[in-house]
């Protein structure tokens, strides 16, 4: 007999603690009112997670392991065209939470967290420099198989691209025109060919 995954009471908080902060901000967002929603005593709350602080910190923890397996997934199906994986790709990093304050989580958490807190910084700059990473080693192995331009440099590309996408979300969510991200789809569709 199989074991079912319970939710946690921390599972709870994190989800809670997630939508609130994407979508009203976490300077707003108190720890009374994640125990309202989240229907969980401020005791176990504080059990798991001993300030508002360290909750961001897990939120921001579960969303880059989350982001960098779907990443690390679509990567990895070699049996797929480089040019297949990367529009894949831009799917996914596209697909994301239209109702965060910034059009990103990762935008939007970021312009909200502790400055004071270099943790932060770091965690979401060591994400994206992954993301660049993972999308240079996608444009080297296009180019050594002839799929993608060989006369782009990968790592500039690579870091263009990440920039792209994250400002299209942004520029999306701004002046809520959809045709940009669609746009930006078809310009990076057309630069790797």
């Amino acid at each position: 007999m199989m074991k079912k995954n319970k939710t946690t009471n921390r599972d709870v908080v994190l989800h809670t603690a997630t939508s609130l902060f994407l979508t009203q901000g976490y300077h707003t967002t108190s720890m009374d009112e994640i125990v309202a929603v989240s229907n969980v005593s401020k005791t176990n709350i504080y059990y798991y997670f001993k300030s508002k602080e360290e909750l961001l910190s897990a939120i921001l923890d579960q969303l880059i392991q989350t982001y960098n397996e779907m990443i690390y997934e679509v990567v990895s199906r070699k049996d797929q065209s480089v040019q297949e994986r990367f529009e894949i790709l831009l799917q996914l990093l596209t697909q994301q939470e239209t109702d965060c304050l910034g059009g990103c989580p990762f935008i939007t958490l970021y312009t909200q967290m502790p400055q004071g807190n270099p943790l932060f910084r770091d965690k979401v700059s060591q994400f994206f420099q992954s993301q660049i990473t993972t999308v240079e080693m996608l444009l080297n192995e296009g180019m050594k198989k002839s799929e993608i331009q060989t006369e782009l440099p990968a790592r500039s590309t690579a870091q263009f691209i990440v920039s792209a996408i994250e400002g299209a979300l942004f520029l999306q969510h701004a002046s809520q025109d959809p045709s940009i991200l669609e746009n930006l789809k078809f310009t990076l569709a057309f630069l790797l060919k």
